[in-house]
Parts: C-alpha cells; structure tokens; sequence
C-alpha cells in the first residue's frame, strides 16, 4: 500500500512524523475520502504509517487542536461532523475577526508584501482552472492560505493562531458541503480585496472581505457527502 507522501522517514523527529501524518490525514478529510464520523484509532493510524501509537496520538491532537477531529471521552477519535449550525458559527467568527485585519493592513504592506501576495493570486488562478480531486484540494488551501498570509502580516500571533483554527475549519465544511465543488473562494473577490488594501482603504477593504465570506456560506448546501474508510482514503 502507498500512502500519501506527506509520510516522513523514521529518521527524522517525532514532531515532524507526527505533523508529516497529520498532513496526509488533513488532506484525506478535505478531500472528502475520510467521512465526517470516521473512527481514527491510534492503532489503525500507526499500523498505517508504520509508527507507533505515540506518534499516532500527537497527530491526532494536532487535527483536534484544528477541529478537524474531535476527541471523544472513552471512545477515541473521530472526523469532525460539522453540523449546519457549526459552520453558520464558523463564517459568523469570521466575519468579526477578518474585516478587523483589513483595518490593521490597510496603507501598511510594503511593496515586497504586496508583490507576494499578488504571485499568490496567479496560483490561486492556475489552480482553478486545473480539474481533479488534487487539484481541488490545492485550490482550497491557497484560498484559505490567502487569508492566512494577510493575518500574518497584520503581526497579531494570536489573532493569526484564532485564524488558522477557523480557516482549517472552513476548509472542512467547504469540503463537505460546498455546492460549486471548488473553495468559492474567488480569485477575483482576493484581488479586489487586496487592491483596497494597497490603496489604504480599510473600510472597503473590510466591506468586500464581509461580501467575500458572505459568498463562501452562500455556496454551502448544508448536505454531507458520503467518504471512504480510513483504509481505503490513504490508498493510491
């Protein structure tokens, strides 16, 4: 069985076999080939990955720290299953802490800041035109990486630490219940954001981010889609 190549060698950290593990098990989960609901045992994952319960665990609690996964008392892990009413909670927090970001960024980036972010854009844009199941994943981490790259910038750790929770969360339900099969996290609308920003327009700037996640719950159907056994999900 080959599994994903996020998998390290047994001759690197433990952290980093952990976080390699925790890497091919995000991806499993937003590409929909590991069910909300699945069982996740520490003995299945290690036997899988060749590594011990240990390591196991310290993946599976990263996922949790990201609310991917939820641990539950006596019964171990399980993909999270966000119910309708946990993703309006998600976009809801998003709303209060994103626009705020615009209004630290805003006339602040430097032209080596807006020149990457831009280069981010022409990926965010040759993503979405290619097609298939990796692609798709690609396409949905570039998009939430966007917003991530503007928190960071904005120089607040913890508010980034809060921001990399909820979009790791958006992530998941945009997975399950997205109805375009894509991110819906438009390029164009990144774009538009990103030029309010440069031209030191927060307030619009905070306006279109508002109009923008507006846009990503619009595209949600609020209907789970069926996914594969933890066996099968991590099969090439």
């Amino acid at each position: 069985m080959n599994i994903a190549p996020a998998l390290a060698t047994s001759d690197e950290p433990v952290e980093d076999r952990a976080k390699a593990i925790r890497d091919s098990l995000r991806d499993a989960i937003i590409d929909q080939r590991l069910a909300p609901g699945t069982k996740l045992s520490e003995a299945d994952v290690g036997d899988l990955f060749s590594v011990s319960r240990t390591i196991a665990r310290a993946a599976l609690q990263m996922l949790s720290f990201e609310g991917l996964v939820r641990n539950e008392r006596n019964r171990g892990a399980f993909v999270a299953n966000p119910s309708p009413e946990e993703a309006r909670q998600v976009f809801a927090a998003r709303r209060v802490v994103e626009p705020g970001i615009m209004g630290q960024l805003a006339g602040r980036l430097a032209a080596e800041d807006v020149a990457g972010l831009r280069a981010h854009l022409e990926e965010e844009a040759r993503l979405t035109r290619e097609r298939g199941p990796s692609a798709r994943r690609a396409e949905i981490k570039t998009s939430g990486d966007f917003h991530l790259r503007l928190a960071a910038l904005a120089g607040n750790a913890i508010l980034l630490k809060f921001l990399e929770e909820l979009v790791a969360r958006s992530s998941l339900v945009i997975a399950l219940y997205g109805r375009s099969g894509a991110s819906s996290c438009a390029h164009g609308e990144h774009g538009r954001i990103l030029d309010a920003l440069n031209a030191g327009d927060g307030v619009r700037a905070g306006e279109l981010m508002l109009r923008h996640i507006d846009h990503i719950e619009a595209d949600l159907d609020l209907r789970l889609r069926k996914g594969r056994a933890l066996k099968d999900a991590l099969e090439r």
